[in-house]
């Protein structure tokens, strides 16, 4: 985290904004210590970087990053696992896990993928391989979704710039209600699946 506090520091909104755009692509740099890192710098240098701007900047690198992973495999589709960089983690076996996801549980999965840093880049551009959600319901579920996670990272980051034992203690405990958020939800969706699916049994047998 210190080297992004020092990378944003120097480079102020910009950096903010790259970094989360790469993050978008599968590069492996946490997403949620990016936003607290953007969050720092507005609480360590206030008259430079207003946290509400830092706010509106991380949630546009957040969106695009995620649309630029649906447009490209909207636009080349399954050629897109040729190219070596996304083979990395697009594999085909992934591939197949996440269309069973879709069919599972439908777009429902765009939504819990905001909270699945490994899963997240490969759910999104298997939504675009696959056609089966129009972008402007993609970018409304992602939105939805980052509205929940990305206000939390950004201003935990910047109430607790001058705090760091403090702040690290709550991000580990943010990361751990996230997961048990993921799981309840889960099971939630699990449980309306299968509700739905046992009503269609029952309404096939009258």
């Amino acid at each position: 985290m210190d080297i992004l506090v020092s990378f944003f520091t120097d480079y102020g909104y910009l950096a903010v904004l790259f970094v989360l755009i790469i993050c978008g692509f599968g590069v492996p740099i946490p997403e949620d210590i990016t936003l607290v890192s953007g969050g720092i710098i507005a609480g360590m240098y206030p008259e430079q970087v207003n946290v509400h701007i830092m706010l509106v900047v991380s949630m546009f690198g957040v969106l695009f990053g995620d649309s630029t992973m649906y447009w490209l495999g909207r636009i080349y589709g399954a050629r897109i696992l040729r190219v070596r960089f996304i083979r990395k983690f697009l594999t085909v076996q992934r591939l197949r896990m996440v269309r069973d996801k879709f069919d599972q549980y439908g777009n429902r999965v765009l939504f819990v993928a905001r909270f699945l840093p490994g899963l997240r880049a490969p759910i999104y551009m298997v939504s675009g391989i696959t056609r089966r959600v129009s972008y402007t319901r993609f970018v409304l579920l992602d939105f939805f979704a980052a509205i929940i996670s990305v206000p939390i990272w950004v201003y935990l980051g910047y109430y607790g710039a001058h705090k760091r034992d403090w702040l690290m203690e709550q991000i580990k405990t943010g990361q751990t209600g996230i997961y048990i958020l993921i799981g309840a939800l889960a099971l939630f969706i699990s449980w309306k699946v299968y509700k739905a699916k046992k009503a269609r049994h029952q309404a096939k047998k009258h």
